[in-house]
């Protein structure tokens, strides 16, 4: 049996010192576990104290997508001009780079790519489709005076970007919109142009790359509120909408609007609190991630406090569930991604409001209980670090099956 004693733990991966704290150095000086106050510290792993490895600088309105192997990060934005990297980063105060985390390894590296990098590196959206990336509209600077409306398409294996020529009525160019996958679509909805905010919904064919405009039967008063920097999450059949607002407003979750894909309606749902608890407060720019018929969404702001719960709701009763952990730096514009293994990594954020301050910090934390395999897994990791330098043929003479040899390359 899987031990749930790993279960609803952050654990801190990486980051690095602020530029604002005294002493602070610009390489990943020390990696450590950190939990959040209820629960205890465990010691760190060996393999996870390194000198000299490059870390992402801190960042919010970045993207990330994983697989079993690596978190993806692309894009963000920092304003402090330190923090961002100084004369040497071009893209100031964006980051116009791509950049891996290597679960294995647990290091850093960021990736040289070939072809055309996006330069809207704020508020886009990204999903992972096999072995490309997909990023579509966001904005640069100024906000909402250069935003895009093309998908741009990275394959991390060859490490090669390139612009999805597409045909249609395309979205409007936004940025905080919200985009998920469904059986070779793309939907993509809400956003805004920095100044006024949508409820439009875009489906794009990636077989056809065709875009349409959706236009739902409702009347336009039972239309989700216009909004961006919400989250979707589907179930095959109806897309879900959590969260998201304007400048000024943050949607409340006691109630959650659906989109059905085969009725081309919006319908309204009435979820269930958590016993004694209730719901999950009202927010934006939160981060989410699915697992099969349950969505989690973690942090936020609610136009006053930055969040640092996470909340986990069933698709198929609606019912909503406080979980025990706590993010360790409450923050919202950071970004989530969750491994097929059922492992959220988090990444960045802006923490402080009155500082404006933004973290570099990479926290994981499971969501479901770890199976065996994955257990023995990060197990065989420690005991045995030197794992990565073996060549293909000794790790398969020693038994590794090439599913675990593709985790350590």
């Amino acid at each position: 049996m899987s031990s749930p004693e790993h279960l609803n733990k952050f654990v801190k991966l990486s980051g690095r010192p602020s530029n604002r704290d005294s002493g602070a150095k610009k390489i990943w000086l020390q990696a450590r576990r950190i939990f959040s106050p209820t629960w205890p510290s465990l010691r760190i792993p060996n393999r996870f104290l390194g000198e000299g490895h490059c870390v992402p600088p801190a960042r919010s309105g970045h993207r990330c997508v994983a697989d079993s192997t690596n978190l993806y990060v692309f894009g963000g934005y920092n304003p402090d001009f330190e923090e961002a990297g100084g004369s040497e980063n071009e893209d100031y105060p964006l980051f116009r780079e791509l950049w891996r985390f290597h679960f294995a390894s647990a290091t850093w590296q960021q990736v040289n790519t070939e072809g055309y990098m996006p330069t809207e590196l704020a508020s886009m959206s990204a999903v992972l489709h096999g072995n490309n990336l997909l990023v579509f509209g966001g904005t640069g600077i100024p906000f909402g005076e250069n935003n895009g409306n093309d998908v741009h398409v990275c394959n991390v294996q060859y490490r090669q970007w390139n612009l999805l020529s597409c045909r249609g009525k395309k979205p409007n160019k936004i940025y905080g919109q919200a985009m998920v996958l469904i059986k070779g679509y793309l939907y993509v909805f809400g956003g805004t142009t920095g100044y006024l905010y949508s409820t439009d919904l875009h489906r794009l064919d990636l077989s056809t790359r065709e875009w349409t405009h959706l236009k739902p039967n409702n009347t336009p008063l039972d239309l989700p509120d216009e909004r961006y920097r919400h989250e979707l999450a589907h179930d095959g059949q109806k897309i879900y909408v959590f969260g998201g607002g304007t400048s000024w407003t943050s949607c409340p979750l006691d109630k959650i609007h659906a989109y059905n894909l085969e009725t081309n309606y919006w319908e309204q749902i009435v979820t269930k609190p958590h016993k004694n608890i209730g719901y999950p407060g009202a927010r934006r720019c939160h981060s989410c991630v699915q697992i099969k018929d349950e969505v989690f969404i973690c942090g936020g702001y609610n136009g006053e406090l930055i969040l640092s719960d996470l909340w986990k709701i069933n698709l198929q009763t609606f019912q909503w569930t406080k979980l025990p952990a706590v993010m360790p730096e409450p923050a919202y514009f950071h970004c989530a991604a969750v491994t097929p293994a059922g492992c959220m990594y988090v990444h960045g954020g802006v923490v402080n409001m009155s500082g404006n301050q933004r973290t570099s910090s990479l926290y994981k934390v499971w969501l479901v209980v770890p199976s065996l395999l994955e257990l023995t897994w990060e197990k065989l990791l420690k005991e045995f670090p030197h794992l990565m330098q073996l060549s293909t043929l000794q790790l398969l003479s020693l038994g590794l099956t090439h599913t675990f040899i593709q985790r350590l390359k």
